[in-house]
């Protein structure tokens, strides 16, 4: 059985505490620069609502070095969400991406491998494989990523990539082309969570070949 989770919304529709990730998720729904995080108890979310949500959230933390306290601020992962993460032999290099179940770590889908390719680019495609995964199976679950770069790119629905188009990469290319339409067609209430690698160890995802 899951353990009880606390949620802050600093920012969103009513700002607060609550105790379930289905209130949460009301609050944070569509309110553009929703602010809010998980705890362990009831107590720190109280007394992390009081505080700046910046002492709380994208802190950067060497993991030897975090404290028992700093691991009870940041809370657990959401369970009930979607993992996703990539791996690139160089720079470009074979590029792969995947999903899977944060909770069970079953993969739910992975693609690749492509040529010439970037790990920006790959984080990107599995957030918008994820997106297009869970909308088909109206599944409002969230998905974490540990790329700030893929992350916004999905928010500005476009990629920023440097790489060149080449004929070895032309599918990999294509599969951008699509996910960018995608994004600018489609609606979704999934919510795209950063993962506290410092405080949580590797996302599930991880491809292990670090």
């Amino acid at each position: 059985m899951a353990k009880q989770k606390y949620y802050v919304v600093w920012k969103g529709k009513e700002p607060g505490v609550y105790s379930s990730w289905r209130e949460c998720e009301r609050q944070i729904r569509n309110f553009d620069g929703a602010v809010y995080k998980s705890f362990k108890t009831k107590e720190l979310a109280e007394k992390a609502y009081l505080d700046e949500p910046r002492q709380y959230i994208g802190k950067d933390m060497r993991r030897e070095e975090r404290t028992d306290e700093e691991k009870l601020l940041y809370g657990d992962p959401i369970e009930d969400s979607i993992c996703v993460d990539a791996a690139c032999s160089g720079n470009p290099g074979k590029l792969e991406y995947r999903g899977v179940d944060t909770l069970s770590g079953a993969e739910l889908f992975r693609q690749g491998p492509f040529k010439q390719g970037t790990v920006n680019i790959g984080e990107f495609l599995a957030l918008v494989h994820a997106l297009a995964y869970l909308k088909e199976r109206d599944f409002n679950f969230p998905i974490y990523s540990d790329s700030r770069t893929a992350m916004k790119w999905v928010r500005d629905k476009k990629t920023k990539t440097k790489l060149e188009p080449t004929p070895e990469n032309q599918k990999l290319f294509n599969l951008i082309e699509r996910a960018e339409k995608w994004l600018a067609n489609n609606e979704y209430p999934n919510t795209i969570l950063k993962w506290e690698t410092a405080v949580w160890g590797e996302i599930p995802a991880d491809f292990g070949r670090k």
